[in-house]
């Protein structure tokens, strides 16, 4: 007879404790998003019915002046039910009502959750920037490996790299993240060389073929070094911006991407999937005593949801701010009806889509 190993208690927790990092982490995204849209609610003496973290019944709530706080039982999200947020010119309602509130107002109070997210995702480069046990990595050429083959098409140490194929360059994210999704490792730079601006087109690199996942992928050697500086007040300062930047154009750069095909639906994640990556990334952290991707990955998702809430689209906040800014251009509020039947489309749309992302992200997981 074949006896089953037990499972202990800290066996277990190794395995749950960096999904709970994960979930935690998700979490406090949906915590803060929906405290900017509160607070500015409540700042601009806006009656909020209830502030709650989850969907679905309430595992715990109480009630503190107007306002209902709750917990709920699904951990996928929260809301900020403010009154009349759905109910244009209902004569029923308040003058402390969402919608009848000045334009500006409103639009300020849809916006800050996202904008928070953003923020978040700033204050964490600046910490991975801190934490980080390397220089501050910038766009300038330090030096090459022996016999560099870009270096022979070109490039020179001290060059500071302004363009990728066409692409600015804003931090040395950038550099990484435009060579390392090119296919044939040729490039178009335009490099600041000596104060003034040199176009070196048709610079090779080395490449190599990797299989990974029984596909054939190829790769680009960098053979060269980035200059590196210290840590500072400026130098922390200067780089979370401009890292900031590059993380925030990557979410429309990817999109684009998407729209053109060059990524599949099917290459999307959702929450399962994203909880999985970080999950992985966090125990590998830990091991490595090192959590300058764990960080980085977390400063990519929390600008990333916060500037995809701002998108104009339905169901969205950026879709609801679309019509607060017409109203605003045009001194008349958008038909209730069909605002309403946009964002109900919008919603179908959305749900139709996580729920074939989040199908994906399980099957990804089964295949390991």
């Amino acid at each position: 007879m074949k006896i089953l190993p037990l499972i202990t208690a800290s066996a277990i927790w190794a395995k749950a404790w960096p999904i709970l990092i994960a979930i935690i982490f998700f979490g406090l995204l949906i915590f803060f998003h929906e405290l900017g849209h509160f607070a500015f609610a409540k700042l601009f003496k806006v009656k909020v019915n209830e502030f709650a973290m989850g969907m679905g019944p309430a595992l715990f709530k109480f009630r503190k002046g107007e306002t209902q706080y709750s917990l709920r039982l699904l951990p996928i999200g929260g809301y900020c039910a403010m009154e009349g947020e759905d109910d244009k010119g209902t004569e029923e309602l308040s003058e402390r009502a969402f919608c009848r509130q000045k334009a500006w107002k409103r639009f300020i109070i849809v916006a800050a959750g996202g904008i928070i997210n953003l923020i978040m995702g700033i204050i964490i480069v600046a910490i991975m920037l801190c934490v980080s046990k390397d220089l501050i990595g910038t766009n300038v050429i330090h030096s090459f490996d022996e016999n560099a083959v870009s270096n022979q098409y070109g490039l020179q140490a001290g060059d500071r790299f302004l363009e990728i194929n066409g692409r600015r360059v804003l931090s040395d994210y950038d550099i990484s993240y435009f060579m390392s999704t090119d296919d044939d490792g040729v490039f178009d730079f335009v490099v600041e060389r000596k104060g003034e601006k040199v176009e070196l087109n048709d610079v090779k690199f080395k490449t190599e073929e990797i299989e990974i996942d029984g596909k054939k992928h190829t790769t680009i050697i960098y053979d060269f070094i980035i200059v590196g500086v210290d840590k500072s007040f400026k130098t922390v300062f200067t780089t979370t911006f401009r890292q900031s930047l590059s993380y925030a154009r990557l979410v429309y750069m990817s999109l684009f991407d998407l729209l053109r095909g060059t990524y599949k639906v099917s290459d999307l994640s959702g929450p399962i999937g994203t909880v999985d990556v970080i999950a992985d990334m966090a125990e590998d952290s830990v091991s490595r005593m090192d959590y300058t991707y764990l960080l980085t990955l977390l400063a990519l998702i929390a600008i990333n949801i916060g500037l995809f809430n701002l998108l104009p689209l339905p169901a969205l906040d950026g879709g609801r701010l679309l019509f607060i800014f017409i109203e605003m251009i045009f001194r008349k509020p958008v038909p209730r009806k069909f605002e309403a039947w946009v964002h109900a489309a919008g919603m179908v749309l959305l749900l139709a889509l996580m729920a074939f992302v989040c199908f994906s992200d399980i099957w990804k997981i089964i295949k390991g």
